[in-house]
C-alpha cells in the first residue's frame, strides 16, 4: 500500500515493542509501516526486523535530538522505557521528559505510552505497609510510569496510556518458572494469596497497541489495560502441573520473604505483588480481556501460552 503512515516504535527489540514491530509488518495491507527504534542496528534481533521488512533506525533515548530524528514525518510513535537496564527510576522519568520533548517539536497523530500505576497513589511513602524504596519509591519500575503520564497531558500530546500486564514470558526469561525443592516437587512462588493476577503473553502487548493504532486518535487520552487472563497463583499452578506433566505447587509467601530473595530487584518486586495483591480490585478492573480481545482478537489464554512455550520452560 503507497502512502503508509509511519509508526516509530521504540524498544523495538524488545518484549513489547518487537511485538508491535511484528504486528505492523505482519498487516500486509495495513494502512501503517514501521520504523523500528533501536541503539545497535546491527544486533541480531534489529537484523532481523529488518530482514522482515522493518524501517532500523539507530536512537539513544538519552538525547533529545537523537528521539526527534526518529520521530521525522511519523503518524505515530510507541514509547517505552527499560527500567530493568538500570534500575533507576529518575532516569526513566527523565527519559520520558526526553520523549516529550521530542515528540512536542513533532507531528505526530497518536501516541502510545507503556506506562503502569504510580502506585504511591495508594500506598503513600509514609504508610509502613510497605517499604519506601530508593528513597522516595514504593514499587520503583511502576511509580515513575504513572507519574510520567502528567507530562504527557501537560504538553496536550494526543496520547493512549496502555497499562501492561504481567509478562507470562517472566516464566522463561526472569527466572519465575516452576522451580524443583527438597520435597521432589515444583514450585512457583509469588506474595499474592489467593488474589488474582492479570497476566498476557509479551507478544500480545504489541499486538493490543497495533489495535489501539489501527483504531487512531480516539483513544488519545483514555488510559487502556490490557491482559490476557487474570489467574490466581493456585490456578496457575494447577495449569503447569497439567501442560508439563509434572506437580507443580503454588508457594504463598509473604511480601517481606520475597523482598529479600537477594536477587537484583527482588525488593521492588515483592513490592509490587504486596500492591497486585493489596489493591487486587483496582489492579484488575482496569484491566479489561475483553478490551484486549477487541484490539487483538489473536489474544492469548494462559494454557494456549503454555501449549505454545512448554519447550522453551525448561525444569531444573
Amino acid at each position: 500500500m503507497k502512502n503508509q503512515k509511519i509508526i516509530t516504535v521504540f524498544g523495538a527489540t524488545g518484549a513489547q515493542g518487537g511485538g508491535l514491530v511484528r504486528a505492523i509488518l505482519n498487516d500486509k495491507d495495513g494502512e501503517f509501516k514501521v520504523r523500528a527504534v533501536t541503539r545497535n542496528a546491527q544486533s541480531d534481533k534489529a537484523k532481523a526486523l529488518e530482514e522482515l521488512g522493518a524501517e532500523i533506525i539507530t536512537a539513544d533515548i538519552d538525547d533529545v535530538i537523537s528521539i526527534k530524528n526518529a520521530l521525522k514525518d511519523a503518524y505515530g510513535a510507541y514509547f517505552v522505557t527499560f527500567f530493568w537496564e538500570h534500575f533507576s527510576a529518575e532516569k526513566e522519568y527523565q527519559e520520558v521528559k526526553n520523549f516529550v520533548a521530542a515528540a512536542k517539536d513533532s507531528n505526530l497523530q497518536h501516541m502510545i505510552w507503556s506506562t503502569l500505576e504510580d502506585t504511591r497513589n495508594w500506598v503513600p511513602l509514609d504508610d509502613n505497609r510497605m517499604p519506601t524504596l530508593q528513597g522516595k519509591y514504593k514499587v520503583p519500575h511502576f511509580d515513575e510510569k504513572g507519574n510520567a503520564e502528567k507530562l504527557f497531558k501537560e504538553a496536550g500530546l494526543p496520547t493512549t496510556f496502555l497499562r501492561t500486564s504481567f509478562y507470562w514470558d517472566n516464566f522463561i526469561h526472569f527466572g519465575m518458572g516452576p522451580q524443583k525443592a527438597g520435597d521432589g516437587n515444583y514450585y512457583i512462588t509469588f506474595p499474592m494469596d489467593d488474589k488474582k493476577l492479570p497476566g498476557m503473553a509479551a507478544e500480545d502487548i504489541g499486538k493490543c497497541a497495533y489495535g489501539i493504532f489501527k483504531n487512531g486518535p480516539k483513544e488519545a487520552g483514555k488510559t487502556i489495560g490490557i491482559a490476557g487472563e487474570k489467574l490466581s497463583g493456585q490456578e496457575m499452578a494447577d495449569k503447569f502441573s497439567k501442560v508439563l506433566g509434572v506437580q507443580v505447587m503454588y508457594n504463598n509467601v509473604e511480601p517481606e520473604v520475597y523482598r529479600n530473595f537477594g536477587f537484583p530487584g527482588a525488593d521492588d518486586l515483592g513490592n509490587m505483588f504486596q500492591f497486585k495483591r493489596d489493591f487486587n480490585d483496582d489492579f484488575c478492573n482496569i484491566r479489561s480481556i475483553e478490551k484486549s480481545l477487541s484490539l487483538n482478537p489473536e489474544l492469548q489464554d494462559f494454557d494456549k501460552w503454555l501449549s505454545l512455550n512448554k519447550s522453551k520452560l525448561a525444569l531444573n
